[in-house]
C-alpha cells in the first residue's frame, strides 16, 4: 500500500493544480480573443493551450481520485468537503432535490433547539430530585445532615443543605394592594 501523504501537503499540491486550471483558463480566454480566423499562428496557439488545459484537469482528477481512495476513514453516508469535513448526505440529497439549503439548516437548528431544551428540562428535573432526596435524607436521617450538605455541594446540587423550600423566594416584585 503506498503511504498517505500528510493533508497539508495534499491541499497545497490541489490548490497548485487548481492555479494551473485558472492559467490555463486565462490563456485561452487571451487566445479566444485575439483568435484570427486568417491566422495559422492563433490556432496553433489555442490547441496548445486547450491541451495544456487538458492535462491540467486530468491532474487534479488524479489527486481528487487519490484522496478519495487514501480517505478510506471516512464514514458512510458522509462525503468529505472542503476543510475534510463531512457533509451530511442527506443535506446533499436535499439541494439535489432543489430545496434550500437555508431551510434545512432552519430545520436543524430547530430541532438540535428542541433536543437540548428537552435535556435541560431532564437536567433541572434529576437536580430537584437531589435537592428533595437530600431533604427527604437529612429528615429521616439527621445524624447524616453535615454529608449531605458536603455531597450536595459537591455535586453542585441546591448548596442550600437539602433544605429545599425552606425560605419564601424573593421576587422584588410588588403585590397587589402596596
Amino acid at each position: 500500500m503506498a503511504p498517505v501523504p500528510e493533508p497539508e501537503l495534499v491541499q497545497e499540491q490541489v490548490q497548485e493544480e487548481i492555479k494551473n486550471v485558472i492559467q490555463d483558463l486565462l490563456q485561452i480566454m487571451a487566445q479566444v480573443s485575439n483568435y484570427d480566423t486568417a491566422g495559422r499562428p492563433t490556432r496553433d496557439a489555442l490547441v496548445s493551450d486547450i491541451q495544456s488545459l487538458d492535462q491540467s484537469l486530468q491532474a487534479v482528477h488524479r489527486t481528487a481520485t487519490a484522496m478519495q481512495q487514501s480517505s478510506s476513514s471516512v464514514p458512510p453516508g458522509e462525503i468529505i468537503g472542503p476543510g475534510d469535513v463531512g457533509i451530511p448526505e442527506t443535506l446533499i440529497h436535499y439541494v439535489e432535490n432543489g430545496r434550500n439549503p437555508d431551510i434545512y439548516t432552519r430545520e436543524f437548528v430547530e430541532l438540535v433547539r428542541r433536543m437540548n431544551q428537552l435535556a435541560r428540562g431532564k437536567l433541572g428535573a434529576f437536580a430537584a430530585f437531589g435537592d428533595v432526596l437530600a431533604h427527604e435524607m437529612e429528615a429521616a436521617l439527621p445524624e447524616l445532615r453535615e454529608d449531605v450538605r458536603l455531597v450536595v455541594e459537591a455535586t453542585g446540587g441546591g448548596g442550600t443543605g437539602g433544605e429545599v423550600n425552606s425560605r419564601p423566594a424573593e421576587t422584588g416584585t410588588a403585590t397587589p394592594g402596596q
